[in-house]
């Protein structure tokens, strides 16, 4: 077998591996929570027989191992259960949540990717100087800034102060791309903000590292302009982990956005499962983090597979 074939294959399975780990961390923590599920629905007045009832019906009585194998057969099905709270099939009720999770998690990647990326080029250009300080700087700053409190202060600013956008992000089917995209410019320029200054600082870093290298005194001596150096011969050399970082910063969009549709009570993924947790309807805590665990581990795995694409040593063995 062809050695980038076989390394692909073993992250593969490596990552397979890996979510059916997630999956049973994830059984194991919703088992281990304090309470009674069956109490929770049916109240504090309920009467022995009809806890024991529900939880016939719910499949509580059987043995751990018995539901963890039939959850984790019908997720792998397309079937995650029925929600306690509401009747309502997981599936079919996360399908919206999910991609308004995902259009929200696009639009800060369309904006942070190539931002960070250009940001990193002007600090390696002007590194030591003015510019690479306040980029570093700045960057650092936001990063430091807890989300929700990121997230008041945006509110504050552009939507109390200067009433530039709506302080709520509720989409709903039927508003055109324009509005979605007016109603979720608070909660994209806090994620934008938040990942930005890891991808910028990593993609400085990974520059850096390879300025000293021959080729870059050649182009020097070529007489080429600094900036063309460095985005022409020092960039697509570093190519590698600025992708690795990027595709970790993309997962993060997608699963890290908790805390910032709560903040601007964004019908997403996040936002559909502190409700539920409020409920605590387990079903649908189950479902959720292995949804987050399949789109984490699945962005790693891609992440992984294209830095080894991205490595001619690997493509071209001698």
């Amino acid at each position: 077998m062809h050695p980038l074939l076989k390394m692909v294959v073993q992250r593969v399975a490596l990552g397979c591996l890996l979510l059916i780990a997630a999956s049973v961390a994830i059984f194991a923590g919703t088992e281990v929570l304090p309470g009674d599920v069956a109490a929770s629905v049916l109240g504090q007045s309920a009467t022995p027989q009809a806890l024991a009832n529900l939880r016939a019906e719910m499949g509580l009585d059987e043995p751990a191992t018995t539901r963890y194998f039939a959850w984790l057969l019908g997720a792998l099905h397309g079937d995650l259960g029925t929600a306690l709270s509401n009747k309502q099939d997981i599936a079919a009720a996360m399908g919206q949540r999910l991609g308004n999770t995902l259009f929200l998690a696009s639009c800060a990647a369309a904006i942070a990717v190539p931002l960070s990326i250009l940001l990193g080029l002007i600090a390696v250009r002007y590194r030591g100087r003015w510019p690479d300080r306040l980029i570093s700087g700045v960057t650092l700053a936001t990063v430091s800034v807890p989300e929700f409190l990121l997230g008041y202060i945006v509110i504050f600013a552009l939507a109390v102060k200067y009433r530039l956008f709506p302080s709520v992000a509720t989409i709903y089917a039927g508003m055109s791309l324009g509005e979605k995209l007016q109603v979720i410019a608070l909660p994209v320029i806090v994620l934008v903000l938040v990942v930005l200054g890891h991808m910028m600082r990593m993609t400085r870093a990974a520059i850096l590292n390879v300025m000293q290298s021959p080729y870059i005194e050649t182009a020097e001596l070529k007489g080429l302009r600094p900036f063309a150096i460095i985005a022409r011969h020092a960039f697509p050399n570093a190519i590698a982990p600025v992708v690795n970082v990027v595709m970790i910063n993309l997962a993060y969009l997608v699963v890290g956005v908790v805390v910032v549709e709560v903040v601007f009570v964004y019908p997403g993924m996040g936002q559909y499962l502190v409700d539920h947790v409020a409920k605590r309807d387990v079903p649908v805590v189950q479902a959720c983090g292995l949804v987050f665990a399949a789109v984490y581990i699945g962005f790693n795995l891609l992440a992984d597979i294209l830095s080894i694409l991205a490595n001619p040593r690997l493509r071209h063995p001698r």
